[in-house]
């Protein structure tokens, strides 16, 4: 790339970890760069549009849940290729057949099994212990709030630390801190290089994980307010159960709530109190994230250089109807062929 500056601002690139590689968004390209076991590295680009009207990207509050919903459909896609590109190193007899590797069934069921986790079994919980330590407690009560908050986090991060036991999500987590890192060296202007990358953390404001921890924080505050004035003055199993129709409808405005809070903390991280209200987002990451190899960061490095070029080429990408699929046989190849060098930029 040449030495120009980027054409996108660096808070306008976000990514994701996937399977052996990561996936990189900037405001109109999508690009994934995953490495296989024989170091070829297989880079998918594809422009990338909004699913709903941009007028309503742009309208707070409402852009939250709508960029979360996107966000998901996009990191699915990017899942799948990486996917695809793995089971093409595996032995022939230990490949998934179409039937197993069929994503719509499993999405589903994922979606109502993270209901159950996140929003239904806190609620049973909170209600269980206000009845083994003392009277019980009603829906009006602040204490069922929190404490089905804590049962929330509790949820969460358990379920973190059993997935960070596994070797291959922990490759996951490492490949999450390695985008983090070239995100970081993108937004400190700074030459995209591996080198550069180890001066940062492998934490970020902008990180989904802050985002859920932003969620639970601000869904106590909003159970609490709304759910006493549909369900006033109750209490018991049954309202428990009542309330999750309820709570799961206000996760919509409970994501917009939180998008914006996390924008106005990552623009202002700066200040103390940004940086307590950021400190529980960061502790999980530390759950989330581990510290990337060199390969690791390159494949981060491809993606972020990618899709921030690709922005200045965005209508010529745009008039493929097709994501464009490239390999190269090894890191040091993609650099010799975008004439860059060991460094980027």
């Amino acid at each position: 790339m040449s030495s120009e500056q980027p054409v996108c601002a660096p808070n306008q690139v976000g990514g994701q970890a996937v399977i052996e590689g990561v996936m990189m968004r900037s405001p109109r390209c999508l690009t994934v760069a995953v490495r296989r076991k024989n170091h070829e590295i297989v880079v998918r680009e594809q422009p990338w549009k909004p699913v709903f009207p941009p007028g309503l990207l742009k309208v707070p509050f409402v852009r939250g849940a709508l960029v979360l919903i996107e966000s998901m459909q996009n990191g699915y896609a990017a899942l799948q290729f990486s996917a695809s590109q793995y089971e093409k190193d595996l032995p022939e007899d230990e490949r998934p057949t179409e039937a197993e590797g069929s994503g719509g069934t499993a999405s589903r069921l994922g979606m109502v099994i993270s209901i159950g986790l996140l929003v239904a079994l806190p609620k049973l919980l909170a209600w269980g212990a206000g009845h083994l330590f003392g009277p019980g407690l009603s829906m009006a009560s602040p204490y069922f709030h929190l404490l089905a908050g804590f049962f929330k986090l509790s949820i969460v991060v358990g379920m973190m630390l059993l997935m960070r036991r596994s070797a291959e999500m922990y490759r996951v987590f490492q490949y999450h801190g390695a985008e983090h890192k070239a995100i970081a060296v993108h937004e400190a202007g700074l030459t995209l290089s591996v080198e550069n990358s180890k001066q940062f953390t492998t934490r970020h404001a902008r990180c989904g994980t802050t985002f859920l921890m932003v969620v639970v924080m601000v869904s106590i505050a909003v159970f609490a307010l709304v759910l006493p004035l549909i369900l006033p003055h109750s209490s018991g199993l049954g309202t428990a159960f009542l309330s999750i129709p309820p709570s799961i409808a206000l996760m919509f405005p409970i994501g917009g709530i939180a998008y914006e809070l996390q924008r106005f903390l990552a623009r202002h991280v700066d200040h103390p109190l940004a940086q307590i209200l950021l400190a529980p987002g960061y502790l999980v990451q530390r759950i989330t994230t581990a510290e990337p190899t060199d390969d690791q960061v390159e494949i981060a490095l491809v993606a972020l250089r990618q899709a921030v070029e690709n922005e200045s080429t965005a209508p010529a990408l745009e008039a493929s109807t097709e994501p464009s699929v490239r390999t190269f046989p090894s890191f040091a190849a993609f650099a010799t062929e975008h004439g860059i060098g060991p460094l980027f930029r």
